[in-house]
């Protein structure tokens, strides 16, 4: 019997040593600032209007109403400011752009003569010569 009962004493301080001792209790921190008051805090949302501005006030000086502009139409060029592309000597029908002139030739087989065609390099518009 004697082994029994220090085992049962030995179990028991096992167990009471295994156990996680409880935390303090937190203190709950005060702040350090004052509170506003109800009635200044939150403020009240004005209503969202969207009226037309009030006039400016007048001081006895009498300005012209503006003067209003039409938009800008867009300018598109006149054939006298697209260039025309440079006949390549040996190849009818072939032409080189004259906005890449080293790029390559461009295939205008099929087309009159002052067509306005895009060239494929630059993605701008010449004339068929």
């Amino acid at each position: 019997m004697k082994p029994s009962i220090s085992l049962a004493l030995f179990t028991a301080l096992f167990i009471t040593a295994c156990t996680e001792p409880e935390p303090p209790p937190r203190r709950q921190r005060s702040a350090s600032y004052p509170i506003a008051p109800e009635t200044q805090y939150p403020p009240v949302q004005q209503p969202f209007e969207q009226a037309t501005p009030p006039p400016p006030p007048d001081y006895g000086m009498q300005t012209p109403p503006p003067e209003t502009t039409a938009p800008a139409a867009e300018v598109k060029p006149t054939r006298g400011d697209i260039p025309y592309g440079i006949p390549v000597p040996s190849k009818p029908g072939f032409v080189t752009s004259p906005y890449a002139p080293d790029q390559g030739y461009v295939d205008v087989r099929g087309f009159p003569p002052g067509t306005e065609v895009r060239d494929p390099y630059s993605n701008k518009i010449f004339l068929v010569p």
